[in-house]
């Protein structure tokens, strides 16, 4: 039988099963959270910051957007990206020197918790029009999922599974 839906993408870990229904220890594949494919490496500014500063930093650390954080702490209260800066400073040719980066974020944060499937995570993602969700543990910031990591996430999954069709076609990979 078919699952219903999409499939989810799959770790190739496996695990014990602990649930009556698949019975006495079966293996099944585990489903990939959001802590598995979240970027770690968050960049964080204070929201005091200058919009200029923000996008220098951005820029060196390769990201799209900023954690805003308030009077050094870590405790996160919005989010800065490289659309908030084109909408709210290049096509209105407002020096970013001159704005301080909590005027062009947004305080409205969209997050999931570590344990999310990533399906959840992409479904949310495309029902909020976002490129992005903060992944919170608690108050604690951990990570943020962004859509260039589900595509490389996404592409590995599509890859091993043109690979298994084409080893059923071709019999070197019988089923079973």
């Amino acid at each position: 039988m078919l699952p219903d839906g999409p499939p989810r993408p799959e770790a190739t870990v496996l695990r014990r099963a602990g649930r009556p229904d698949r019975g006495p220890g079966a293996l099944v594949p585990m489903v990939l959270q959001a802590k598995d494919i979240m970027d770690r490496n968050l960049l964080a500014v204070d929201e005091e910051a200058d919009a200029l500063t923000a996008a220098r930093k951005m820029v060196a650390a390769r990201k799209g957007y900023a954690v805003l954080t308030r009077g050094g702490t870590a405790t996160m209260v919005g989010i800065v990206t490289e659309w908030d800066f084109l909408e709210k400073i290049v096509a209105t040719g407002v020096p970013p020197g001159s704005v301080r980066v909590r005027e062009i974020g947004s305080a409205i944060v969209h997050s999931c918790l570590p344990e999310t499937p990533t399906d959840e995570v992409v479904a949310k993602m495309a029902e909020l029009g976002v490129r992005r969700v903060v992944v919170r543990s608690g108050d604690q910031v951990v990570g943020v999922v962004t859509s260039r990591q589900l595509i490389g996430v996404f592409r590995q999954y599509i890859d091993k599974l043109t690979s298994q069709i084409a080893g059923y076609q071709t019999g070197a990979n019988p089923p079973g």
